[in-house]
């Protein structure tokens, strides 16, 4: 299945998909997965996670957002679809640090997928116009 292609079909597209966009689209998607799975899994952990599980949702949420919005094509919001990349790459910042700060594979995975998000978002951030 090609994320691409099903945005090339919508009447309003006209040939202009933003594959960076669609990029992405798919990596906040799965961010979001990435973030609930770490979340889930610090739950099972045996020191407080709090801060970290909180970091994680708050993180998939936005994510799941951003995703949705991005393949959006009908209509136009471009400040608002900015502005939702925006806050995905700064979510997706924060929870990279706090990761970071826990010695667990499913935290350094978690980092790495966010970190990875967030570089698609950057790339993706000028195309938006």
């Amino acid at each position: 299945m090609s994320l691409e292609k099903m945005i090339a079909l919508h009447p309003d597209v006209a040939g202009n998909v933003n594959a960076e966009l669609a990029t992405a689209a798919r990596h906040a998607m799965l961010c979001t997965l990435f973030c609930t799975s770490c979340a889930d899994a610090c739950i099972a952990e045996d020191m407080d996670m709090t801060q970290c599980i909180r970091t994680c949702l708050d993180c998939a949420d936005i994510c799941a957002a951003t995703s949705r919005m991005a393949v959006r094509r009908a209509g136009q919001n471009i400040a608002m679809l900015r502005a939702q990349v925006e806050t995905c790459i700064r979510a997706c910042e924060f929870c990279a640090e706090e990761c970071d700060k826990h010695d667990h594979d499913h935290c350094k995975l978690c980092a790495t997928m966010c970190r990875e998000c967030a570089d698609d978002c950057r790339k993706a951030l000028p195309t938006i116009q």
